[in-house]
């Protein structure tokens, strides 16, 4: 099936469930308050299922969105996002944590445990409790099997099938913009029996979400903090931001958060220096702001910044400075930087790229390599020392490393993406056709990806392995193809 009928498919009846998404309330209840309902939808939806909706999902995105391959900040949230979900309850799927490039502050969590958030989240939040209290509150959608019950919910009110259902809801979370127009679209009963089902979702997701951050260590108030600055902010705004059309933020909201939160012992984590570094990547690489205002921005914060966040934002000043062609200035700050936390993954990536502008690439590759006996397999040097490789030609090295990264991380579209540029410089066109079609894949390209691999086998030897493993991997992506086609 082509995307776009994909896409349609996922509109079908957009209508139906969007208005549901429109009246999130995240209200904490403390966890003794409320039954643990969470697994009331086995019988409309199994796990096999929900992970098979959620990858269909996900490669839709890929090719709809601006989804970052970042591997410091992908890093960054994977490592806060199961931090958290290891204190959750009721965990029954993997999780995947992925950063869309929006400004605009929002988040949403579907099928399978994936959690996706915007970048805008980094410009709002003040700390990483506040961060994390939107993680928890998407893991807990996820974990409390929310978008199975609430197609449990509508499909005995309804005679659409659970497909159509699945593809209503995900539209819904993902675009609460679009059910404004739903709304106008759907009956008031039906409205509002889809609200009020939506509501005790809701209480339950921040019940568990609160219970979530004060185990994990958070400051459970990040939760109402972070709502609460968000409704001063837009209070007078004539387009609230996507999270406040999904999340209303009525005064009896907030207070109700306020004293569900006050119920669990106050804490106060100490700063994190890596929310405040990935914060400042974000503003000097996502937030769609030109370099002098960035250049601004860090240097008003320095003047009364805290010893500790500082660097953090010395470290967005040497982004902006080498990003613009700015080189010394880069160097200067972070050879200090490094000097001073020489196992820092933020700065090791800046340092190697810094290397890579300067055309040193021994440099890199000396650095990178004592970053990895330090820190064996860590994705985000496995990803520089790759580049760098490539940057200095020694592209066989290079599609050794990520030949084996490929294989461990098949749905990271940055690693197919290197060994792509890898068989290109070095003129091997049937894998750089193979690689590509990979990411043709992961963005459900079905159709491109099996022409990458019919045209990769046909300039394969005759006969050969490699052939044959072409030939393999058309016949899987076919079957891949057909499966993604049934979900309709």
């Amino acid at each position: 099936m082509l995307l776009n009928d994909m896409r349609q498919f996922f509109r079908t009846t957009a209508c139906l469930c969007l208005s549901a998404l429109l009246c999130v309330q995240p209200i904490a209840y403390a966890q003794q308050d409320l039954p643990d309902i969470g697994t009331a939808a086995a019988g409309t939806l199994t796990i096999a299922q929900e992970l098979e909706y959620g990858d269909a999902y996900m490669r839709i995105l890929r090719s709809t969105s601006p989804i970052i391959s970042d591997p410091v900040m992908d890093e960054y949230i994977t490592s806060l996002g199961h931090q958290l979900v290891a204190s959750a309850n009721d965990v029954k799927t993997p999780f995947h944590f992925h950063l869309i490039r929006d400004r605009s502050v929002n988040a949403f969590a579907f099928f399978g445990g994936y959690v996706v958030a915007n970048t805008g989240l980094f410009l709002h939040a003040n700390n990483e409790s506040q961060l994390a209290s939107v993680f928890a509150h998407e893991i807990s959608h996820i974990t409390q099997r929310h978008l199975a019950r609430h197609m449990e919910d509508q499909a005995r009110r309804t005679p659409l099938t659970i497909a159509a259902l699945v593809g209503s809801l995900l539209l819904a979370i993902a675009s609460p913009e679009a059910g404004i127009a739903a709304v106008n679209a759907t009956t008031a009963g039906s409205m509002q029996a889809s609200i009020n089902y939506t509501r005790s979702n809701e209480q339950e997701a921040d019940r568990f979400g609160i219970a979530t951050l004060a185990r994990a260590g958070f400051d459970p108030e990040g939760m109402p903090d972070f709502f609460g600055q968000l409704a001063d902010q837009y209070r007078y705004a004539s387009t609230p931001p996507p999270m406040l059309l999904s999340h209303p933020l009525p005064k009896a909201r907030l207070s109700e958060a306020r004293d569900r939160a006050g119920r669990y012992p106050r804490v106060n984590p100490p700063i994190s220096v890596s929310f405040h570094l990935a914060k400042a990547r974000v503003i000097a690489r996502y937030a769609s702001i030109d370099s002098a205002q960035s250049l601004d921005w860090f240097e008003r914060r320095l003047q009364k910044a805290s010893p500790m966040i500082k660097p953090t934002l010395e470290y967005g000043q040497a982004l902006v400075y080498m990003d613009s062609g700015k080189i010394s200035q880069a160097e200067s700050i972070l050879t200090r930087l490094l000097a001073s936390d020489p196992y820092n993954n933020f700065y090791l990536d800046a340092v190697s790229d810094l290397y890579i502008h300067k055309k040193q690439y021994d440099s890199a590759i000396n650095l990178l390599k004592k970053g990895l006996e330090r820190k064996p397999g860590n994705q985000v040097l496995t990803i520089n020392y790759a580049n760098v490789l490539i940057e200095a030609n020694r592209n066989k090295e290079a599609i050794n490393i990520l030949q084996r990264y490929t294989h461990s991380h098949p749905d990271e579209t940055v690693g197919w993406s290197l060994l792509a540029n890898a068989n290109r410089k070095a003129a091997n066109e049937p894998e750089q056709l193979a690689a590509e079609g990979e990411i043709f894949a992961l963005r459900a390209n079905w159709n491109k990806a099996i022409s990458n691999y019919t045209r990769a086998s046909q300039l394969a030897e005759l006969g050969s392995l490699q052939q044959a493993r072409y030939d393999a991997r058309i016949d899987q992506l076919r079957i891949e193809q057909q499966r993604f086609a049934a979900l309709q």
